[in-house]
């Protein structure tokens, strides 16, 4: 691995936790600013929002700006926002740091995707960016019983003081060990030839990338694929303790076996999607349909949850290496769509949560999140399947390096 992923991978790890680790500590926070518990929590929705908000506005803002030199500014910024929540002294200071912290997470993520693929040869770049992304899902696992352990040994404040130093790290490590020819500038709206190759990118319009169809059917398929996992997920505490027969304590590491199942999917799905890409998403969509309706069949067996929602994790996660690649690929590199795909990705989980709640509200029981995951991820699939056949038909499925 070449050492530049090892410092993207750390960024997006601290990303993570900042982005995991206030679900076990709101609680304390909530007390620490003598706040309500649903005053607490639009840290948490405050975060998303900002996050599907920053990935598009600061891609576009720093558009021409060398890819490597904005890394390095995002996590800046990154530090700064948890800086700021771990010193706040109210609340509305805390929620500004959180806003401030989620801006430079879909752009980290968008823009950090192709520096990633071109550090690597191109047949690996699949692989390549689920390096990046494998501190994310790292963080996944370990956000919120990090910050519930650390909150409570040391108080609220301690945990975003680690983060921040996670931070540090990484803009030192971003700054010191990835080439600056990685990624090239935005100003081209390609990512720059890797040591492989020699000519340089022909000059595209920033927004040029939004007239494929290509990257439109890929962006609903990431907003659907995310929104039906995401929509089951958001609910699945409740499936353990209320359908599964498992005590509240037991939600926390069940929550780990599904972190464990991101990882692997993560690791999978990359190099599933260097041999086959579009094959490999319509079929880690197609499993995660069938595991989302599985769970929600067997929901009350124990065992069966357990193995399920690893499962839903390893499928939920496999396909997002190759939806990155493949949205800069029919974009022609442009950062502005990879940065689309995680706006793309959180606006899926709002969507998802949203009919996950619906049905929970129309009285259909805590199974029902699961069926309705299965369903929207179900369309993802068969918009995925288009997309992959209108591709081979038109001769436009040829991958940039």
């Amino acid at each position: 691995m070449p050492p530049g992923l090892i410092a993207l991978a750390l960024g997006g790890f601290g990303i993570g936790l900042t982005e995991f680790l206030i679900a076990g500590l709101l609680p304390q926070v909530a007390s620490s600013f003598a706040v309500s518990e649903a005053a607490a929590g639009r840290l948490i929705s405050g975060y998303a929002l900002s996050v599907a908000v920053g990935a598009i506005a600061l891609t576009a803002m720093t558009a021409r700006l060398p890819r490597k030199q904005v890394l390095v500014g995002l996590m800046a910024l990154f530090v700064i926002g948890n800086l700021l929540s771990a010193v706040a002294p109210n609340y509305p200071v805390m929620m500004l740091g959180r806003i401030v912290a989620a801006l430079c997470h879909g752009s980290f993520f968008g823009i950090g995707s192709l520096v990633a693929r071109g550090l690597v040869a191109p047949e690996r770049k699949s692989r390549a960016v689920a390096a990046m992304f494998a501190g994310l899902t790292l963080a996944n696992v370990l956000g919120v019983p990090f910050g519930a352990l650390v909150g409570e040994r040391w108080g609220w404040r301690s945990a975003f003081w680690a983060v921040t130093a996670i931070g540090v790290l990484a803009l030192a490590g971003i700054a010191a060990l990835v080439p600056t020819s990685a990624g090239g500038s935005g100003a081209a709206g390609q990512p720059s030839p890797t040591a492989r190759d020699g000519a340089a990118p022909a000059p595209r319009p920033r927004l040029h990338a939004f007239r494929s169809a290509q990257v439109w059917l890929t962006l609903t398929a990431t907003a659907l694929g995310y929104g039906g996992m995401f929509g089951a997920f958001s609910y699945i505490a409740y499936t353990f303790t209320e359908v599964s027969g498992f005590s509240a304590p037991d939600v926390a590491w069940l929550l780990m076996v599904y972190g464990v199942g991101l990882v692997v999917g993560n690791v999978v799905g990359g190099r599933a999607a260097d041999r086959d890409r579009d094959r490999a998403l319509v079929l880690a969509l197609l499993g995660l349909t069938v595991t989302l309706t599985l769970f929600g069949l067997l929901a009350a067996s124990a065992p069966a949850s357990v193995v399920l929602v690893f499962l839903m994790g390893l499928t939920g996660f496999a396909a997002v290496p190759g939806m990155i690649t493949r949205v800069t690929d029919h974009a022609h590199g442009a950062a502005l769509a990879a940065s689309a795909n995680v706006s793309a990705s959180n606006v899926g989980n709002a969507l998802g949560a949203w009919l996950g709640g619906l049905a929970l509200s129309a009285g259909l029981g805590y199974r029902a999140p699961l069926f309705v995951g299965a369903g929207i991820v179900a369309v993802a699939a068969a918009v995925m399947a288009i997309a992959a056949r209108t591709a081979r038909a038109s001769g436009v499925g040829r991958e940039i390096p």
